[in-house]
C-alpha cells in the first residue's frame, strides 16, 4: 500500500531560510547557551548575559547571509553587540534575514541557578520580524486548541480588553477543561497583582515565574506541558520571540506595547519622561502615541512567511534538559527547533574534541 509522504510534503515546504540557515542557528544557540552555562550559579548575571552575547555574534558572523538585528540587546548607544540594527552575517549570498535574539533568557536565573535560562534566536526574511522597541508588551498567549475554537465559534475570542475570567472561559472551552483545570503562568511582578487575583477569583491554577516568560508561552503550544495560557506584561522582545514559535505550533499570541512607567503605575509626571525619552526613537520604528496601543497579533509580530526558530537551554525548564559541562570545553545540550514547514526537532547535541579522553556515552 502506498504510505503517506508528510514528511516528504514537509520538507518540500520548507524555504530557503529553513533549509539553509535553521540547522546553523541551533549550533548558534548551543555555542551562546554552552558559553552562559559557565556562569551558572556564580552570581554575576551581567556576566552571564554578556559571554552569550559575544559568543551568538561570533557564530552569527560566520552564517553566509545578510542579516539585520530587529529585536536584540536594545538600542545602539545602549548595547555594544546585537543591537538593534546591527548587521551580521558575512554578506555572502542572496540569503536577506531578519532577526530576533535574546542569547540568555533569563539571565538571574543562569547566575542564580535556577530552572528555566534559554538561549534563543529567530529569523525570518526580511521585513518578516516585527521591528520593536525595547519596552514592555501586555500579552495573551494560547495554544492551537484555542484557535480551532475561535474559528469554530466566531463570536468568541481572547481580548486584551475582556475581563480575565471571559478569556479563560474560552481557553477552558476550546481545552474541554473547568476553569479549574487551567493553569496559567504569569510573571511575578506588582504589576500583576491584581491579574493574578482576578486569575485566582475566577478559579484558574496560577504559575508565577520570576524572570522568563518566553519557554512557558511556547508551552502552551504543546500538550502535555500542563501550561494552558501566559497572561501579563514582559519585555517586548520575549513576545516577538514567542510570537515565532507560536506562529509555527499553530497558536496565537496578541499583544500590545506598554511603556514600562505605565505597566508599573508610575506617576503621570515619570511617564511623561518616559514618553519624551523613547517617543522620538519609537517614531523612527513607525509607533506613534496614536498607534501605541493598537492590538498587535501573531502575524503583525511576525508576519514572515519563511520563520525559523531555535532554543536551547542553560537551566533545565520547560521540556528542556539542562546544559552539561565535561570539562575542557566538551558539553552535552538540549535544543528545540522548528521552521515555517512544521517541523519541530529536539536535538541532543554532544560536543566532544577528543574521544579518547571523554568517550561518548549515553
Amino acid at each position: 500500500m502506498p504510505h503517506p509522504k508528510t514528511v516528504e510534503e514537509m520538507i518540500e515546504c520548507a524555504g530557503p531560510i529553513e533549509c539553509e540557515l535553521l540547522p546553523r542557528l541551533i549550533q548558534v544557540t548551543e555555542a551562546a547557551a554552552i558559553a552562559a552555562a559557565y556562569q551558572m550559579g556564580r552570581g554575576d548575571k551581567h556576566f552571564a548575559d554578556q559571554v552569550a552575547v559575544a559568543s551568538m555574534r561570533r557564530m552569527l558572523n560566520k552564517l553566509n547571509m545578510k542579516g539585520i538585528i530587529k529585536i536584540g540587546e536594545g538600542e545602539r548607544d545602549e548595547a555594544p553587540m546585537l543591537y538593534i540594527g546591527e548587521e551580521v552575517g558575512t554578506g555572502i549570498g542572496d540569503l536577506e534575514v531578519d532577526i530576533a535574539v535574546d542569547p540568555l533568557e533569563g539571565t538571574n536565573l543562569t547566575a542564580d541557578g535556577y530552572p528555566g535560562s534559554v538561549a534563543v534566536m529567530a529569523m525570518a526574511e526580511r521585513g518578516g520580524v516585527f521591528h520593536g522597541p525595547d519596552i514592555y508588551m501586555d500579552k495573551i498567549v494560547v495554544g492551537p486548541d484555542v484557535v480551532r475554537y475561535e474559528k469554530e465559534h466566531p463570536a468568541e475570542k481572547i481580548d486584551l480588553d475582556a475581563p480575565v475570567r471571559h478569556n479563560l472561559e474560552i481557553v477552558a472551552k476550546a481545552l474541554g477543561r473547568s476553569i479549574e483545570e487551567l493553569v496559567v503562568v504569569i510573571l511575578d511582578r506588582p504589576r500583576h497583582a491584581q491579574k493574578i487575583t482576578e486569575i485566582r477569583e475566577a478559579g484558574a491554577r496560577v504559575r508565577l515565574v520570576t524572570d522568563g516568560d518566553l519557554m512557558p508561552g511556547v508551552a502552551t503550544a504543546v500538550r502535555g506541558s500542563g501550561i494552558h495560557m501566559v497572561m501579563g506584561a514582559g519585555g517586548s522582545g520575549e513576545a516577538v520571540l514567542t510570537a515565532a514559535a507560536i506562529k509555527i505550533l499553530g497558536g496565537k499570541i496578541i499583544a500590545r506595547l506598554v511603556l514600562p512607567t505605565v505597566a508599573n503605575g508610575k506617576s503621570q509626571d515619570k511617564i511623561d519622561e518616559e514618553i519624551a525619552e523613547k517617543m522620538p526613537r519609537l517614531e523612527k520604528m513607525g509607533i506613534t502615541l496614536q498607534n501605541l496601543n493598537d492590538t498587535l497579533d501573531t502575524d503583525r509580530l511576525v508576519p514572515g512567511n519563511d520563520v525559523i526558530f531555535s532554543a536551547t537551554a542553560v537551566t533545565p525548564g520547560h521540556f528542556l534538559r539542562e546544559t552539561h559541562l565535561f570539562g575542557g570545553g566538551d558539553a552535552r545540550v538540549h535544543t528545540i527547533s522548528m521552521g515555517a514547514s512544521g517541523a519541530v526537532r529536539f536535538t541532543d547535541s554532544i560536543y566532544i574534541k577528543d574521544k579518547q579522553e571523554t568517550p561518548l556515552y549515553l
